[in-house]
């Protein structure tokens, strides 16, 4: 995997900063995380410090889903060899790998499909087969949510289908989206480890989640579900959603509001007395990665949050804020500089819109703020290699990015009210493109401010 060679420039002044980014999309990669967390010594497992005695169980078991999926099973495959049994795992369309025992289910993402739901009935067979003297590892990665599919009961594949899209609209983050999906399916938050009791449980995760909090990742179908119906019901009210949503769903929040349905697992159940969960990778591993490699190349540099989230077009202009200021006063730190950071941003769309995703908006939107500011550039990057639907890892935006769209005819604030970023930035030559990274650790954006 590598970056689309179109994004370079005759100057030769981006080849460093795509290697900074190869660097943090080296760092994440799931095979090798998995490699790590997993470490065999013939008949004995150690995962996290607990060690497992191989010989107990009678079978060992892999479920999970996600982009990262598959090759994380080919980790798996690779440090259990003949012990591991059988297994399967959803990825998205695209993002298969070759794989010996764990069979590997391809799904549509954002928005669920049949073959995600075939995939999900699947799995919880496996899981309800697994009795007390097997051992599961399941493997959850970014897009687990909407590839792990089992309608909650009265639920409908295409009632999944319009929470998918009325919640990618509204402007929700992806832990109020994950609070809902939760409450309408049959494997989310925890109900998948309900399912998969009392054998022994190891999930291995690859954070796609700021601050990674493990009821949120893949919406937490293997750990106790902080969220209620309560919470759901108050975020279809924060969004104005009860006009949006398919009837059956917004039927079935105000009967677990009203306490006729159970709520999800919590902490102190006991179906988790034989579980373990180990994060493997996440957003500050790539973003350290991107620090060294920046560092190597003779950059000043400053990590300075995996937190980020609002507005892309809004959080496009802090970043070029921040590149104003090291230029101006050499604060926060000297140029040359690479300033790092983290998170998730979320564009709220209107009626209409046009083709891209957050990267690529906040990639513009930086273009728009970045106008006569010379060796200052702004990068957004989807790890997973995918920004919103379409085949863009995000953008890169300069003070030339206005007047090369301006060449091609193009309004870059046209653009970016219609949120049509995407034929703006590949006109312009701004796209990142890598393909399926098969990874997902959040988003990735950087600051570099030549000297």
């Amino acid at each position: 995997m590598s970056f689309d060679p179109s994004i370079l420039r005759p100057d030769g002044r981006r080849e460093q900063i795509v290697s900074v980014l190869q660097a943090a999309l080296d760092a994440v990669d799931p095979f090798k995380a998995v490699q790590k967390a997993l470490q065999r010594d013939g008949n004995e497992l150690l995962v996290g410090g607990r060690r497992y005695d191989l010989a107990r169980y009678r079978r060992v078991l892999v479920i999970g889903a996600g982009k990262a999926g598959a090759p994380m099973a080919q980790a798996v495959e690779d440090v259990l060899g003949d012990v591991l049994i059988d297994g399967l795992v959803v990825v998205k369309t695209e993002h298969s790998a070759p794989t010996q025992r764990v069979r590997i289910v391809e799904a549509s993402h954002p928005v669920p499909d049949a073959a995600g739901v075939a995939a999900g009935q699947a799995i919880l067979g496996l899981a309800h087969d697994a009795g007390e003297d097997d051992l599961v590892i399941a493997l959850l990665s970014g897009g687990g949510s909407a590839l792990l599919v089992s309608p909650a009961e009265g639920l409908t594949l295409a009632d999944k289908q319009g929470l998918s899209k009325a919640l990618l609209a509204c402007g929700a983050s992806i832990n109020e989206i994950n609070v809902l999906r939760k409450h309408c399916s049959a494997l989310k938050g925890g109900q998948l480890a309900r399912a998969v009791a009392p054998a022994t449980l190891i999930t291995l995760v690859l954070s796609d989640v700021i601050g990674s909090p493990l009821d949120v990742i893949a919406s937490g179908p293997t750990v106790p579900d902080s969220s209620t119906w309560a919470d759901a019901w108050a975020l279809v009210e924060k969004y104005d959603l009860v006009d949006q949503l398919p009837s059956a769903v917004t039927a079935r929040l105000r009967a677990g509001l009203a306490g006729s349905i159970a709520d999800t697992p919590k902490p102190g159940d006991s179906i988790f007395t034989q579980t373990q969960t180990l994060v493997v990778a996440d957003n500050d591993l790539g973003a350290q990665a991107a620090l060294a490699r920046a560092d190597s190349l003779g950059y000043n540099t400053l990590l300075l949050s995996t937190y980020v989230e609002g507005e892309a077009a809004e959080v496009a202009k802090v970043l070029v804020a921040l590149g104003k200021e090291v230029r101006h006063s050499g604060r926060p730190i000297a140029a040359p500089a690479c300033i790092v950071l983290g998170g998730e941003t979320t564009v709220t769309l209107g009626a209409q819109h046009g083709h891209g995703g957050r990267n690529q908006e906040l990639a513009l939107a930086a273009a728009l703020a970045l106008r006569d500011m010379d060796g200052v550039t702004v990068v957004s990057l989807a790890t997973d290699g995918t920004d919103g639907p379409t085949d863009s890892a995000g953008g890169m935006a300069d003070s030339g990015t206005l007047a090369r769209g301006a060449q091609a005819g193009l309004s870059a604030l046209d653009h970016l009210r219609r949120h049509d970023a995407y034929p703006f930035l590949k006109a312009t030559d701004d796209l990142l493109v890598t393909g399926p990274t098969r990874t997902n650790v959040n988003d990735l954006m950087f600051v570099f401010v030549e000297k």
